[in-house]
C-alpha cells in the first residue's frame, strides 16, 4: 500500500512547490525579474528533490503514462487552490470543464488496456 501511496503524496508536496516557483512571484510583479527567476529557481529545486524520487519510486507500480497522468491532475487541483487561495482569483465554470477533461484522459490512462 505504501508503494502506492507515497508517490502521490510526494507529488502532492513537489507540486506545492512548483506552483509557488512557477506562479507565487505574479504575486510580487515589483520585484526585479532576475529575483523572480531566482528563487522560482530555489523553490523548483526542492520540487526536483521530492519529484524525481516520487516517479523512481512510483514506477515500481505505475507506469510512466500514469504517472505522467496523475501529475497533471494533481497539478491542476494544486493549482486551482493555490490560484483561488493565495492569487485571489476565482475558478470559472469554463476553468472547471476544461479541468475535468483533463481529469477524464487521466481516468482513461489508469484503464485497463483495450
Amino acid at each position: 500500500m505504501i508503494d502506492r501511496v507515497a508517490p502521490v503524496l510526494m507529488l502532492v508536496v513537489s507540486n506545492i512547490f512548483m506552483t509557488f516557483a512557477w506562479y507565487g512571484h505574479l504575486k510580487h510583479k515589483s520585484s526585479a525579474l532576475w529575483a523572480a527567476v531566482l528563487v522560482s529557481w530555489g523553490i523548483a529545486f526542492f520540487e526536483y528533490c521530492l519529484a524525481v524520487p516520487a516517479n523512481r519510486m512510483g514506477s515500481n507500480v505505475y507506469s510512466a503514462a500514469q504517472l505522467k497522468g496523475m501529475q497533471e491532475v494533481i497539478t491542476l487541483a494544486v493549482f486551482a487552490g493555490f490560484s483561488v487561495l493565495y492569487l485571489g482569483q476565482r475558478i470559472t465554470v469554463n476553468h472547471g470543464i476544461g479541468f475535468a477533461l483533463i481529469a477524464v484522459g487521466a481516468w482513461f490512462i489508469f484503464r485497463a488496456p483495450v
